[in-house]
């Protein structure tokens, strides 16, 4: 351990969860899942809000560090919003993502997490990060510049869950 800070690049590299796929091996297609209850009855709500989405990752001009929660971004599950029409700390059922098809195989809940802010994002838009490098970005490109629907779906205290707890 350092006392100083540590490099993102740095501490990407050192992060033992973060894989790189290949890119003919990732699919932006939504395929068919089973819903548990609470997922059913999101769907069927009347969304919250609706905003336009934009795909944001780490490295090569992308985030870097921490999210404005002080938290580390969660690949396909931190959100980056407006607090003044999306109020941090919100846990967002995005039902567009929902049966999305991941880097890893398996397939998205609909779950993400607003704890992040940006300068660009005025209104009724939103930033999905999506991981780590371009690449990252390629399971969810049908998402890019889409206007999304999004139910409250209650919220979070401290940071993003992680994949294993995240839908809990």
């Amino acid at each position: 351990m350092t006392n100083g800070p540590v490099p993102y690049d740095v501490a990407v590299a050192a992060d033992q969860v973060r894989v790189e796929t290949p890119a003919e091996t990732i699919s932006s297609e939504a395929e068919e899942t089973a819903l548990n209850a609470e997922q059913t009855e999101l769907m069927a709500s009347d969304p919250d809000w609706r905003a336009s989405a934009r795909l944001y990752h780490a490295g090569g001009g992308g985030a870097t560090g921490n999210d404005s929660l002080g938290c580390r971004p969660i690949a396909m599950r931190t959100v980056a919003v407006d607090p003044r029409v999306i109020p941090r700390r919100t846990k967002l059922f995005i039902r567009e993502t929902v049966g999305m098809r991941l880097a890893d195989g398996t397939v998205h809940d609909g779950y993400w997490y607003a704890s992040d802010t940006g300068g660009a994002i005025k209104g009724q838009k939103i930033d999905l990060y999506t991981g780590h490098g371009r690449g990252s970005m390629n399971q969810a490109r049908r998402l890019n510049m889409r206007t999304l629907t999004i139910v409250d779906a209650g919220d979070f205290d401290g940071c993003p869950p992680a994949w294993t707890t995240a839908s809990n």
